[in-house]
């Protein structure tokens, strides 16, 4: 297991209340084209908790790339220039209507950035954890704002695996997805797209094991069964001053949040090396200098992290309570990864 320790708390009072964020949850990075970090936040309220007046999802923040070692310092937020963060995906079109009453909110999965426009995967939802449909927006403004794609999917498709969703660039000329659902009860699968063609449902094809082997293009199967929350898969500079592919996951089953170190896209996960960064506790057994976080999830690479500086940005919310509910930044070192490939 790695050692774990907190940063900074990123969100709540004193840290987002100029953007109208008391409450929020999340935190998604990716480099904008421009260079600034943008942070996608999930359901968000004016006031420290979950309700009240201010209700919006997603929302965006924007950040400074040579600021993050001692905590993510926000510069701005999306959608509008006073600074309060707003909503970033609009009502659907129209013809959309009698589904979008039904709609109770739009979270993020995972945001992108292939060439110049950023592509976010979001999921419409009528209660928690009920999706009705996934989609893909993008921003060529550099997170500021986002317009609808069209390319969407239905919350059953792939048996309702492709919900929480987590890309990154293959470097090949693919993009690489993995998936699950979004109750926190499932295993994953694995596709990809040609980078160019994101927005193209029928480019999308996924990882399978047919005729006693595995393939692109054949039924979708479980690369790794479990139960997985939110998932998040980037490149991160090694000690060797290479790039290596993670896979952080928030392990429901266990009570946790892992990382994979993975030789390739489409790695047996069985193999791959894993470690524990953060555990699940009780409220009454927490050590955050220790990396132990009561009702913790997400788990998100701060761009500019390395295996020995890992920075992951994990959220908490006290469904008791309904404070905490925020985002954290943690730091950890999983060199030993290497060590075990």
């Amino acid at each position: 297991m790695a050692v774990t320790t907190k940063i900074a708390d990123l969100t709540g009072p004193g840290y987002t209340d100029r953007f109208g964020m008391g409450g929020t949850d999340l935190g998604i990075l990716a480099t904008a084209p421009d260079g600034r970090l943008v942070a996608v936040f999930g359901d968000t309220f004016d006031r420290a908790g979950v309700g009240g007046p201010g209700w919006r999802s997603p929302v965006v923040l924007f950040a400074d790339p040579d600021d993050v070692r001692g905590g993510l310092r926000w510069t701005g937020s999306g959608g509008d220039a006073a600074d309060y963060a707003c909503r970033l995906v609009s009502k659907p079109a129209t013809n959309w209507f009698r589904l979008h009453r039904r709609v109770t909110t739009i979270l993020p999965a995972d945001v992108i950035t292939v060439g110049d426009t950023m592509y976010l995967h979001v999921m419409a939802n009528k209660g928690l954890g009920n999706v009705l449909w996934s989609e893909v927006v993008a921003s060529r403004d550099n997170g500021v704002t986002w317009q609808r794609t069209g390319c969407d999917w239905p919350g059953d498709h792939h048996d309702g695996l492709f919900q929480q969703l987590t890309w990154c660039d293959g470097g090949d000329g693919y993009v690489y997805a993995y998936t699950t659902g979004f109750q926190r009860r499932d295993g994953l699968l694995l596709h990809r797209v040609p980078a160019d063609r994101i927005t193209d449902r029928d480019a999308w094809e996924p990882w399978g094991f047919a005729g006693e082997r595995w393939d692109w293009g054949n039924p979708p199967t479980l690369t790794l069964p479990g139960a997985f929350g939110e998932l998040n898969l980037r490149r991160v500079p090694g000690p060797d001053g290479r790039e290596h592919l993670l896979l952080t996951v928030f392990d429901a089953g266990n009570y946790r949040i892992d990382t994979l170190l993975l030789d390739r896209p489409d790695a047996d996960l069985h193999r791959a090396p894993r470690t524990t960064v953060l555990t699940g506790c009780g409220w009454d057994d927490e050590d955050h200098a220790t990396g132990r976080v009561a009702q913790l999830y997400g788990g998100y690479v701060v761009p500019g992290s390395t295996l020995d500086d890992l920075h992951l940005v994990v959220s908490q919310w006290n469904t008791t309570t309904n404070w905490p509910y925020r985002a954290m930044q943690f730091r950890t070192d999983v060199t030993e990864l290497l060590r075990t490939e």
